[in-house]
């Protein structure tokens, strides 16, 4: 769980530590210091600053969670378990700047990704279901639920499942 800038700085050290060991002929070290460099370089690409993003966002510090997830370049080399917190985190953020449909596409992504548990899965179709009910798309919303309730979730998400199920029976 490291920022860009401290995986460069701890590469850059690493890099003069294996000159170094190279240069005093101890192999062994230095296979071990390419190693962990190789393990710093590969990490970046799967793993990203995701984890430190989540922290960020259940610590309420939206801004910087944005900004950690902004450093991953490339979130399709991420891999399967960070893709679908990098999506969930995006989604959440987008919907809090009120850009809906940015949203929407995150949470379709973080919908096909694993996620720590059925109730996180659960929340995030809740949200879809949410959204296409704003968009006045009763269908795809009661679509969305009728996935969630197949899910084992919690008695808060539950309640809001049938909070919006109650809002498409009033509006159709």
């Amino acid at each position: 769980m490291m920022t860009t800038k401290a995986r460069v700085l701890i590469i850059a050290v690493a890099l003069l530590l294996l000159a170094w060991t190279l240069y005093e002929k101890t192999y062994e070290v230095s296979a071990l210091v390419g190693l962990g460099i190789a393990y710093l370089i590969w990490s970046h690409f799967r793993q990203g600053t995701v984890a430190l993003a989540a922290r960020a966002y259940h610590n309420k510090d939206y801004g910087k969670a944005e900004q950690l997830l902004k450093e991953v370049k490339n979130p399709d080399q991420l891999a399967r378990n960070r893709r679908g917190y990098y999506e969930f985190i995006l989604g959440n953020i987008d919907l809090q700047n009120e850009k809906f449909q940015e949203a929407e596409t995150h949470f379709q992504i973080a919908s096909r990704f694993p996620l720590r548990n059925e109730n996180d899965k659960g929340i995030v179709l809740v949200q879809l279901a949410n959204l296409n009910l704003k968009k006045r798309e009763f269908e795809k919303a009661q679509a969305y639920l009728d996935v969630a309730k197949e899910l084992k979730i919690s008695s808060r998400v539950q309640g809001i499942v049938e909070k919006i199920e109650n809002e498409i029976r009033k509006s159709k």
